[in-house]
């Protein structure tokens, strides 16, 4: 059995645990010798990361090859219309690559979330909105060069889950341990919030 370790991320926090004298690190949060991220979580970006003991279990974990959806609550500036989320899913050429097909869509603000630390800088007169977009890739900062393509630059960014993986129950700089075989290979399943009640969207 691996162990495998399941953090909520705080804000402005850098995935190592090797200081750069400039940023909280993971050492702050999980005191837990041994581990290492599955993935990868920007340091401007909030939510579910994975660490493990087991190398094999790591890469499974992160290699895309293997599709593990990731879902996340993004908060962008603009209000996205029905074209713009057909782009999103569609997939978008960023220059460097073209983005794969995903699911996204229009979704309530939570009432659950967890206000940031610090707050999000808005712009005065100009709506924002939220989505909720799920990936079966993730290079460096993909969520966000996808809806500033789009014309709707990320303000927020939450990583709800991971495969059947999720936020659950997890207050920001809270984490939980589990023992496990192999990775979940399922489609994700709705995100509940931290409160565990299931949150629904609209198309």
């Amino acid at each position: 059995m691996s162990r495998l370790i399941l953090l909520n991320k705080p804000y402005g926090v850098i995935c190592q645990f090797s200081g750069d004298g400039a940023h909280v690190t993971l050492k702050d949060f999980v005191p837990v010798p041994g581990v290492y991220p599955a993935g990868r979580l920007d340091t401007d970006s909030e939510g579910l990361l994975l660490l493990t003991d087991d190398g094999a279990l790591q890469h499974r974990i992160a290699d895309p090859r293997h599709k593990l959806p990731k879902t996340y609550l993004v908060q962008v500036e603009g209000e996205p219309d029905d074209a713009a989320l057909a782009a999103l899913r569609a997939g978008l050429d960023l220059g460097d690559f073209v983005t794969r097909p995903c699911r996204a869509r229009r979704v309530d603000e939570p009432d659950w979330l967890w206000p940031r630390d610090p707050p999000v800088r808005f712009r005065k007169n100009v709506p924002t909105s939220w989505l909720e977009i799920v990936l079966h890739e993730g290079k460096n900062r993909q969520v966000r060069r996808m809806t500033a393509k789009a014309g709707f630059p990320t303000l927020r960014l939450i990583r709800l889950a991971i495969g059947d993986w999720s936020l659950a129950g997890l207050a920001p700089g809270q984490w939980h341990s589990e023992q496990v075989e192999s990775p979940a290979m399922s489609v994700a399943k709705p995100f509940a919030g931290v409160d565990g009640r299931r949150r629904g969207g609209r198309g």
